[in-house]
């Protein structure tokens, strides 16, 4: 393969938003490898708030803002909080300036504007190793080396390959485990899903466990089914048993004595899938530079989810192609650790909040999650 000058791995949000920056900015010589085998072959992801400081920024520099405006909903940035009984708390947000967006279609967005031969499908990233003269080589999982490139940079998200050869840490397992299970157009369930649920996003808080319902751009449904848990008790189920998993859910041990409201909600929910919640921790970012390497978004600073996750990885990619652009491609050491002196208290901060909302939600019921967790976001009101 020809040996680009900078490697992106990873064509996710992060990965993408960086090579349309590259692009902006005249920057040609880089090429990103994706895993996945083809742009529709694993687009999978919820719905992503995008806030005008950070992502909308982002966006605005790659002359995207308006397509993304296009496809971008605002009548789902309402934010709901609820109780295991039924009741609903409080509802505000609508109309915010944080409107959303499924992943796919921002990806998709991010997609069209990087010309098709900068992305390279199919390449697994397996290892990363520098040679006795600084020499990066790139190992994929089909065989493929790549040598020689003068940056590699991970946007692989939370189990980056490319965060080996630049520090040691590795994220931790939180204590919580969401299951997600979905609600379709097609289903029986879906009218009254839709009116209980309405727009946004519907928090319930109770006994130490949590739901999060959240509208997408095709108006079905996600949920997630927050539990604390070990770290691998997802390896415990068979979640292709749909009606195993459901009565998992309906047990005492998890919602068994909530509303009625809410365990329809589990009797309906299809496709369930395991996401166990990580961390990096704050310490972590403290790494000395090295020389070919760098990380942005979820590969430098995954947290548990905190509603920052993909604005502050478009924020990475905004500076890192804005340090690139000023130093000049000879000169990416530089260039990489400017990125990264403002990327380190942006991602600490990210952790912290990250600590914060997992504190603040796995909780008895909504009144503690509104007075441990309310003067942070101004939910009070």
């Amino acid at each position: 393969m020809p040996t680009p000058q900078i490697a992106i791995i990873g064509a996710g949000p992060c990965g993408l938003t960086l090579a349309r920056l590259l692009e902006c900015k005249g920057i040609k010589d880089y090429i990103v490898y994706e895993r996945d085998d083809g742009p529709d072959s694993s687009r999978a992801g919820g719905s992503l708030d995008i806030h005008p400081e950070t992502g909308q920024h982002a966006l605005r520099e790659a002359g995207l803002f308006d397509k993304f405006k296009d496809h971008a909903r605002y009548a789902d940035t309402a934010f709901a909080l609820g109780d295991k009984n039924g009741n609903k708390i409080f509802q505000m947000g609508e109309g915010r300036d944080a409107p959303e967006i499924d992943r796919a279609e921002l990806c998709k967005i991010l997609l069209d504007a990087v010309p098709a031969d900068k992305i390279k499908w199919g390449y697994n990233l397996k290892e990363v190793t520098f040679g006795d003269e600084g020499r990066s080589q790139l190992r994929f999982g089909d065989g493929t080396t790549l040598s020689g490139v003068r940056l590699v940079i991970g946007t692989d998200g939370a189990w980056s390959k490319v965060r080996r050869v630049i520090t040691e840490a590795s994220p931790q397992f939180s204590g919580k485990t969401y299951l997600e299970g979905r609600i379709r157009r097609d289903s029986p369930f879906y009218e009254t899903m839709a009116k209980e649920f309405g727009p946004g996003m519907y928090l319930t808080v109770g006994n130490k466990k949590i739901t999060i319902t959240q509208r997408q751009g095709d108006g079905s449904y996600r949920i997630y089914f927050g539990l604390q848990t070990p770290e691998h008790f997802s390896r415990t189920l068979d979640l292709q048993n749909m009606e195993a998993t459901r009565q998992l859910l309906l047990s005492s041990k998890y919602y068994g004595d909530w509303a009625a409201r809410h365990k329809d909600v589990i009797r309906h929910a299809t496709d369930f899938w395991a996401w166990p919640l990580y961390t990096l921790s704050k310490e972590d970012l403290s790494w000395k530079s090295v020389s070919g390497a760098t990380l942005c978004g979820d590969a430098a600073h995954v947290t548990i989810p905190n509603g920052e996750g993909v604005n502050l990885a478009m924020t990475d990619a905004l500076e890192l192609a804005t340090s690139i652009g000023q130093h000049g491609i000879e000169n990416l050491d530089e260039a990489v650790k400017q990125y990264e002196k403002g990327m380190f208290p942006r991602g600490v901060e990210s952790i912290a909040q990250g600590e914060v909302m997992s504190e603040a939600m796995f909780v008895e019921g909504p009144e503690m999650f509104l007075q441990r967790f309310g003067p942070v976001m101004g939910l009070t009101n």
